[in-house]
């Protein structure tokens, strides 16, 4: 009974095979789909409905293994506008047999076309206003803790061109993206970053990429002395402390980049103030992000 079943199971195996190899060598028609891409339309250059279809349907003939190559590999075709657009406005008319033609030169020698769906391309076309205009991030970013950013984002592109009527586009000067929340960011971040388009306006891009450069933090301490400003001809003070301990925060790439001398520890004399004076700091070193001093408020008294 067993060795019954194997014999029926390996009738059934041959005829499969059999069966599928004479469907692979059989001539038959299929349906597949033909990937469109456009080029050569100039940006200010804008579509009416129906628009330009992205994929076109077409029937083949052909061996059933050339078919199947079609199901697996989708094919590509790429159109160039150049040739369809003339003028301010009109239509955009590719006929059925550049169309045809077109579709025959990438398929294989021995595929067939039968039919395509749709059997021409038609679009209507206008001209925009054209504006270049500044691309800026919309949202924040947060570095992890104890980490800084090195600079500030680094975006794509700084400008982008816009579209439209006079009227929607007198009025933008900026194209933000659309709102990000990027938090506990360390290292380096790239991403992208989807732009936020007004309604009735196109963009020659929709998206921008930015990199965010985040790094450790360290503090480097120093003892500067006191300087007083705005002291007035004659009059003498003396400092209790005249000097004090500055911590600045800087990555630690550039530690040994930051010294003394890059900061400045001030006061700002004032009559109304009798015993005491708030210690402000002055630093230019771009390495250096923020800075505070120990002690913040110094007593003084005046010798005349």
């Amino acid at each position: 009974m067993k060795r019954d079943i194997l014999t029926f199971l390996l009738f059934v195996v041959l005829a499969a095979v059999i069966w599928y190899g004479h469907a692979m060598q059989s001539v038959r028609n299929t349906r597949v789909p033909v990937k469109i891409q456009y080029t050569g339309k100039p940006g200010n250059i804008g579509l009416g409905d129906p628009g330009l279809p992205d994929t076109v349907m077409i029937e083949v003939r052909d061996a059933g293994a050339r078919l199947n190559t079609y199901h697996r590999e989708p094919l590509h075709l790429t159109i160039d506008l150049r040739q369809y657009i003339h003028g301010e406005k009109g239509t955009i008319h590719v006929p059925s047999d550049a169309l045809r033609r077109s579709i025959s030169d990438i398929l294989q020698g021995t595929s067939r076309l039968i039919d395509t769906k749709p059997e021409e391309i038609s679009c209507p076309y206008f001209t925009e206003q054209e504006k270049t205009v500044v691309v800026a991030m919309a949202g924040e970013i947060h570095p992890a803790q104890e980490f800084q950013m090195v600079g500030k984002p680094i975006l794509s592109r700084k400008t982008v061109k816009i579209y439209g009527s006079d009227k929607t586009i007198a009025h933008i000067d900026t194209i933000y993206t659309q709102t990000q929340q990027l938090t506990d960011v360390t290292d380096t971040l790239d991403v992208r970053l989807a732009l936020d388009i007004p309604k009735g306006v196109r963009t020659e891009t929709d998206s921008i990429d930015m990199r965010v450069i985040t790094e450790r933090f360290t503090e480097k301490k120093f003892i500067i002395p006191l300087h007083v400003i705005g002291v007035p001809e004659g009059v003498h003070l003396r400092l209790f402390p005249n000097e004090v301990e500055v911590s600045v925060r800087v990555g630690m790439s550039h530690f040994a980049q930051v010294q003394a001398s890059d900061v400045k520890a001030v006061c700002y004399y004032s009559k109304e103030r009798t015993d005491k004076l708030d210690v402000d700091l002055r630093y230019s070193n771009p390495h250096i992000t923020s800075a505070w001093a120990y002690p913040g408020v110094v007593e003084f008294m005046v010798e005349q």
